[in-house]
C-alpha cells in the first residue's frame, strides 16, 4: 500500500467536493484517519488467509455430528458500489464432516469476507465455500442480514430497509434444510 498516495487522495478527493483540509480543523488528520478505517479494518479481510484460518481453527474429527450453528454474528463490510458501509448480522451453519470447528472460527470467517469491497450475496457464498473446501463439511448455510447505508442514508432512503441474503451447499442445500434452527413463530422461522 502507498500510504503517502492515498492520504493525498483523500484530501484531493474532499477538496474536489468544497472541503479544504489544509483551512478547515475540523478535517486535520482525516486524511490519515480515512486511510487508517480502510487499510487496518475495513478492507483487513482480504490479507487473510482462508485455508490458513480454518487449519489453525478446526481439528480432525472421526465421530459423526449434527447440525452446527452460530447466531447473531456482527458484520461489517464495504459496498463496491458507493464505499458505504452495510451493518448486521450473519448466522452460519454446517454439518461437520472431516473437520470440527471452533465456534470462533465460524465468526472469524464471517468477518475475513466481510471486511472487503464485496458484495453482501458474496460474502454468504464465500463463507459456504471456505467450509466446504476447507473445512470439508457435509454441508453449509450462511444467512446474511444487513442494512446498508447506500439504501438508508442517500437515494431511496430507506433507514428500515434489511437486506437478506442466503447462501448453501451440500447436505444443507435443500429448501428448509436449516428450518429447525429457530423456534416456531420467531421472526426467522423457515428461513
Amino acid at each position: 500500500m502507498d500510504r503517502e498516495a492515498a492520504e493525498r487522495a483523500v484530501a484531493e478527493f474532499l477538496a474536489a467536493l468544497g472541503h479544504d483540509v489544509a483551512s478547515n480543523p475540523a478535517l486535520s488528520g482525516t486524511p490519515a484517519r480515512v486511510v487508517d478505517a480502510f487499510a487496518n479494518d475495513l478492507l483487513a479481510g482480504a490479507d487473510i488467509d482462508i485455508p490458513q484460518l480454518v487449519d489453525a481453527g478446526s481439528m480432525p474429527s472421526a465421530t459423526d455430528h449434527g447440525l452446527v450453528a452460530v447466531r447473531d454474528i456482527a458484520v461489517a463490510t464495504m459496498c463496491p458500489h458507493h464505499l458505504l458501509p452495510a451493518l448486521g448480522r450473519a448466522t452460519v451453519a454446517y454439518n461437520p464432516g472431516a473437520r470440527l470447528l471452533g465456534l470462533g472460527t465460524l465468526a472469524a470467517l464471517v468477518d475475513a469476507f466481510s471486511r472487503r469491497l464485496t458484495l453482501q450475496e458474496a460474502i454468504g457464498h464465500n463463507v459456504v465455500q471456505a467450509l466446504m473446501q476447507h473445512a470439508e463439511a457435509r454441508g453449509a448455510w450462511c444467512r446474511i442480514e444487513l442494512r446498508h447505508s447506500c439504501l438508508s442514508a442517500r437515494g431511496a432512503r430507506q433507514s428500515e430497509a434489511l437486506v437478506e441474503s442466503v447462501a448453501s451447499a451440500g447436505t444443507l442445500a435443500a429448501p428448509g434444510a436449516v428450518a429447525g434452527l429457530w423456534p416456531p413463530g420467531s421472526d426467522r422461522a423457515g428461513a
